[in-house]
């Protein structure tokens, strides 16, 4: 049986083309591994792959602190920086493989490897076009190879909203100013992440019992996070629905990501609660 769809408990400014996937397994923090080894040859722009361990999870949870900022803090402040535009969501803390071999990001990596090793990495699809908010993607590691093509590992790190457009070639430049999630103090952002892990928990534990696998207690998902990165933890599980995920990272309240979460994957439970009483009357099926 195929990995559970989550059902969104409201539609994002545009609808969604196909329901999201959460792995089962979603369970594990990534460690970058010191072993790199190069991705296989893609005749594609680019081609990225999720790393993992023991777990199918495709973004992982960050372990840096709640507040930090490789730059200036102030949201205000406007910065250029160069973008890569892709069909998939970036979260703060998730981390990103890439293969990079068209001749414009093969300069754009030339100057990222001299310099500050950022660039932001920005939704961008055939129908909607490209988002005006993303997420800077760091430069954990590269490879290079002789034909000058790069091999990277990226990490998610502060969001921004493109504000003006600075050059479109060789590759786009933008001038962009950084997002944050406004103050909560009114909220118990701490309960709503527990309620939030312990919907994950549950539908991880109905997806194992679905797919025939040993059903057994989830452990720690929070792993200490603070609720604002937990929240983008959450939203890089949303496996396949990369319009959800973006209308998740646009948000500018933790209270508002972790409620929303919260009611897609209620909605979530809902279903395989539905699926796991038929399979009980119907266990052929």
């Amino acid at each position: 049986m195929a990995l559970p769809q989550l059902i969104p408990s409201h539609s994002s400014s545009s609808s969604l083309t196909h329901q999201p996937s959460i792995s089962p397994n979603a369970v594990s923090p990534y460690i970058l591994n010191p072993n790199f080894k190069p991705f296989s040859n893609s005749s594609s722009l680019f081609q990225y792959r999720r790393f993992h361990r023991h777990s199918s999870l495709r973004c992982f949870a960050s372990s840096f602190p709640e507040k930090r900022h490789p730059y200036p803090p102030q949201s205000d402040e406007s910065v250029q920086l160069p973008l890569f535009p892709l069909p998939l969501v970036l979260f703060p803390g998730a981390v990103l493989p890439l293969q990079i071999f068209e001749f414009r990001y093969r300069i754009m990596m030339h100057t990222l490897l001299h310099t500050d090793l950022r660039f932001g990495v920005i939704y961008s699809d055939p129908v909607g076009g490209t988002s005006d908010v993303g997420c800077v993607g760091e430069i954990f590691k590269h490879e290079r190879l002789v034909d000058d093509r790069f091999f990277l590992i990226c990490k998610g790190q502060e969001r921004f909203r493109v504000t003006n457009i600075v050059r479109k070639k060789p590759y786009l430049v933008a001038e962009v100013n950084w997002l944050e999630d406004r103050p909560s103090s009114d909220e118990d952002l701490e309960g709503i992440a527990d309620e939030v892990e312990c919907c994950m928990k549950d539908v991880i534990r109905l997806s194992n019992r679905l797919n025939g696998k040993p059903v057994k207690e989830a452990q720690d998902l929070r792993r200490n996070l603070f609720p604002t990165p937990f929240s983008f933890f959450v939203g890089s599980t949303f496996e396949g629905a990369p319009k959800e995920q973006q209308a998740l990272l646009e948000l500018e309240d933790t209270a508002a990501r972790l409620r929303r979460e919260k009611g897609t994957l209620r909605n979530t439970l809902n279903y395989l609660s539905a699926a796991s009483a038929v399979k009980d009357v119907f266990p052929s099926s």
